[in-house]
């Protein structure tokens, strides 16, 4: 097992070469859980998750062993960035298989840091493999997240929080491979064993809960997910039996709810974060997790690297979910200043329009009358009533989508 003295080592090596992160209190979330919640934003940090701290505590220990060939690593994201940094600033080369479908953006940022990047693998466990074999030409295989070494850096973000607030009552952490949670649960249960440790998994892929319900590691089956960067079907070797003894409480979160969370951070604290970083926030929200009122919650955001493209989808979505958009399509006389009119009263009504599809012809429709399809841009399901009443009360036939 990790020991507390081996994870104080731990952030004396890295101090400097990591960010110390700052955990946040936020009186919106606070008000919403009836709880003093504080948000540990390792999202700004290098790299723009926590995986650069195991990945530099692993590089700086190793350094004297680390040859000319360098080091080499496995990862569709933000353990490929964390290595990249980590073998950057400790001088040696780095290369990381990523799986050829492995997101644009992340290939960029990872080229960037310095690394070489090898697209190989229809899966990232393909991936692992073939970084695996690469080890055996000289280089030093840096796991995502089955290594005592890597679980020790990230164990650090443990120590950040106590030292921050003493004693808090609850810390929420995402669950992947096991490494963050084991790590933060080492740091946390050493020095605050009253202290509960619930770890949150999508629903899309529940490795860590399966495993301890059966007592054993177990591969799950795993559907596509937001929260992709802890979308791992079997949790790491070293990490299983640090959560069985020193997590809490395991839960799981579903798409809609991490995909509400990413837009109350975004909208409620101007956090960017990615699905995986997320799902603490979704957790609670959500009443997945029960906490005292007035207690002491900390949530690790884990990471902000969410793909534009993506976000651009999210916030989309949670727009619509919240009633912020409203769609709906009208018809109308095919006739000049008809459509001036049906904006007209969109308008007075104070709807926004964001988007107008104009179309003429169709089985269903007469020869004089044409269909409009809009997007409007709303404060809420009540003016989405308000909206819908006034138009069918000046006689349009309305049909609200969604």
């Amino acid at each position: 097992m990790i020991t507390l003295e081996d994870i104080r080592k731990a952030a004396l090596l890295i101090e400097g070469s990591v960010i110390r992160t700052p955990l946040v209190r936020s009186p919106t979330f606070s008000r919403m859980a009836e709880a003093e919640v504080y948000l540990k934003l390792e999202g700004l940090q290098k790299g723009g998750s926590f995986k650069v701290r195991g990945a530099t505590y692993k590089v700086l220990k190793r350094r004297e062993e680390i040859g000319p060939a360098g080091v080499v690593a496995a990862s569709a994201g933000n353990h490929a960035q964390g290595v990249a940094l980590a073998a950057k600033a400790a001088g040696v080369p780095a290369t990381i298989v990523m799986p050829i479908w492995a997101s644009m953006a992340k290939q960029e940022a990872t080229l960037g840091y310095g690394a070489e990047v090898i697209l190989v693998g229809e899966s990232l466990a393909e991936s692992i493999s073939v970084a695996q074999k690469m080890a055996d030409d000289g280089r030093i295989f840096i796991h995502p997240y089955d290594d005592e070494e890597i679980i020790t850096g990230q164990a650090t973000i443990g120590l950040e929080i106590l030292e921050d607030l003493p004693n808090p009552d609850v810390v929420i952490v995402p669950i992947g491979g096991g490494g963050l949670i084991g790590g933060i649960a080492s740091a946390i249960k050493a020095e605050s064993p009253m202290t509960r440790i619930v770890g949150v998994q999508a629903a899309a892929c529940p490795s860590a809960l399966t495993a301890l319900r059966e007592g054993k590691r177990v591969s799950v089956r795993a559907e596509k997910s937001l929260a992709d960067g802890i979308s791992v079907k079997e949790i790491g070797e070293a990490n299983f039996p640090i959560i069985r003894e020193k997590v809490d409480d395991i839960v799981l979160v579903e798409e809609v709810e991490i995909s509400s969370a990413v837009l109350a951070l975004l909208e409620r604290k101007k956090i960017l974060a990615e699905g995986a970083g997320a799902v603490p926030l979704a957790a609670l929200l959500s009443s997945k997790i029960k906490v005292p009122k007035g207690s002491k919650v900390v949530l690790v955001i884990s990471g902000g690297n969410l793909d534009s493209p993506l976000l651009e989808r999210v916030v989309r979505q949670g727009l619509l979910k919240n009633g912020r958009i409203m769609r709906f399509s009208a018809c109308i006389e095919d006739a000049p200043g008809s459509l001036a009119r049906l904006l007209s009263l969109v308008a007075e009504v104070g709807g926004n329009v964001l988007a107008i599809h104009h179309a003429r012809g169709g089985k269903d429709l007469s020869l004089f009358r044409s269909r409009v399809d809009l997007e409007v841009e709303t404060r809420g399901f009540s003016q989405i009533e308000e909206i819908e009443e006034t138009l069918k009360a000046r006689g349009y036939e309305i049909k609200v989508k969604g």
